[in-house]
């Protein structure tokens, strides 16, 4: 049977675990609003590389010549998994990790893993990954990962010739909180190329350069590829946090259920109490009257 003393502290405890989730529940909201700013940031940058990737391209299909090179023929892939590293979010690791076992089956492929969770959940299904990367907990660690991660890819196809890269991510969608999205990252589809070089432009005359025309295709895939995994990073960890805000608004009405119990059972339990220390009281004036 519950004490009084017991129910008390837990009913402190119950307000102590309530006061954290409401701690977690606003981190998580300002920290969406902070990666949501910085994904729609990048949409500027995203532009002006697309401008030049258009440009150059308009050229090249103007003089006849093939929008990109030859695939390089090997069956090969990367696949870089977003997740995350830190827990109470729901499904949101579950979901990615499905559909990336989904996608891989069987097939060979190097699998590089962001967050240490999914990581564990895709070696438990029998995918070891090959690399493991710590998400950053700021928007200011974003630029560092993502050229951790170019570096790594252009190793991957220079040592290990890989044909495909491949990007797996959560994203929120209306209220789905996370929404698993694929994107290939190279080669570049031959539809978006085509479609970017048939686009009008938008001034009045196309833009001259200078620069040869293989390096600079080259540097700008590169700086799309920072374009794309920033804004994949950046919504993988805003879908992370709202799912946690979801898991936490959860929680906070089981806790808030859990302590109007247990002020109702303390209730009683005083009552109780009350009630027989009042009979104790009455016996032991019945039994001096009875006395005397």
């Amino acid at each position: 049977m519950d004490t009084l003393e017991n129910l008390s502290d837990a009913l402190k405890t119950t307000g102590d675990i309530q006061s954290i989730v409401r701690t977690m529940k606003a981190l998580s909201s300002v920290s969406i609003r902070q990666y949501e700013h910085a994904e729609a940031a990048m949409a500027d940058y995203a532009r002006t590389v697309e401008l030049g990737l258009m440009a150059l391209l308009r050229q090249r299909w103007q003089a006849g010549l093939p929008l990109r090179g030859a695939d390089s023929g090997t069956a090969r892939e990367v696949m870089i998994v977003i997740g995350s590293d830190r827990g109470l979010c729901g499904g949101y690791n579950d979901k990615i990790t499905r559909f990336a076992q989904a996608r891989m089956e069987d097939q060979p492929m190097v699998l590089v893993v962001v967050g240490g969770r999914v990581a564990a959940r895709l070696e438990a299904g029998g995918r070891r990954a090959d690399t493991i990367h710590t998400l950053p907990g700021s928007v200011e660690g974003l630029s560092r990962l993502v050229q951790t991660i170019i570096v790594e890819v252009d190793r991957w196809m220079q040592l290990e010739r890989v044909g495909h890269v491949w990007l797996l991510h959560n994203r929120r969608e209306g209220r789905n909180t996370a929404k698993p999205q694929a994107h290939r990252l190279l080669p570049l589809p031959d539809s978006y190329l085509r479609k970017l070089s048939e686009a009008d432009w938008p001034g009045r005359s196309l833009p001259l350069f200078r620069m040869d025309p293989d390096r600079l295709m080259s540097w700008l895939v590169q700086q799309r590829l920072f374009v794309v995994i920033y804004r994949a990073l950046a919504e993988a960890l805003a879908s992370e946090h709202a799912s946690r805000l979801a898991a936490m608004q959860a929680a906070e009405r089981n806790i808030e259920e859990r302590r109007d119990d247990l002020r109702q059972l303390y209730r009683l339990r005083r009552q109780e109490t009350i009630t027989r220390e009042l009979l104790d009281l009455v016996s032991g004036y019945e039994a001096i009257r009875t006395e005397d």
